[in-house]
């Protein structure tokens, strides 16, 4: 498994590159209504990946991530999307809650078999 600092290196590297390439292409994203959602679905990446960096930096330094984090990866990504169309930014929001929803599942199932080790041990 990835240590924190890893992840973070390679999560703001992520981020870095969908953002460049999101406005190196901006005027095709901004040209059709699926690149407007492809637009949208680039923002939501780099909420995730913006979501991962922020959440590793707070590990690192010993503080428990909250929705302040979400809060803030999510206007990063909405300001990002809106660079390109205003129609990417509900679809930014959109695609980025579902992202969220999977996170959240996943982690749920990454920390239960965790918190029932720590019972059985007891």
């Amino acid at each position: 498994m990835a240590g924190s600092g890893s992840s973070m290196t390679s999560s703001i590297l992520i981020c870095i590159i969908v953002l460049s390439l999101q406005q190196m292409y901006r005027a095709k994203l901004a040209s059709s209504e699926l690149f407007t959602i492809l637009g949208g679905f680039t923002s939501s990446l780099i909420f995730l990946s913006l979501l991962t960096f922020i959440g590793n930096l707070q590990e690192t330094y010993g503080q428990k991530t909250g929705w302040g984090a979400v809060i803030l990866a999510e206007c990063f990504a909405l300001v990002a999307a809106s660079t390109v169309h205003r129609v990417c930014i509900s679809t930014c929001f959109l695609f980025s809650m579902v992202l969220l929803y999977e996170v959240n599942k996943l982690s749920l199932r990454m920390v239960a078999p965790k918190i029932e080790s720590k019972i059985r041990k007891h």
